[in-house]
């Protein structure tokens, strides 16, 4: 019997997650110069934490040199 793909471990600590850690909290508030080392570690500020998603990449046309013309087929009338 196989393990569902939700349960194996594998990258597991990879992926998104909604809650930081106080250390990860501290290091992103350092970092945006919000947090000094003499601020408390209790009761630290927000942080917003989002995961950033990738954009839809828009068709772009090939530019005309690297398209081939094909030859123009003519309908014939019967």
């Amino acid at each position: 019997m196989s393990i569902d793909r939700s349960l194996k471990l594998k990258g597991a600590l990879s992926r998104h997650r909604n809650v930081l850690s106080r250390a990860e909290r501290i290091k992103q508030l350092k970092d945006e110069e919000r947090w000094s080392e003499q601020d408390s570690l209790l009761g630290l500020p927000k942080v917003a934490h989002r995961k950033s998603h990738a954009g839809r990449k828009e068709k772009v046309a090939p530019p005309k040199e690297a398209q081939i013309e094909q030859p123009e087929t003519v309908e014939k009338e019967t």
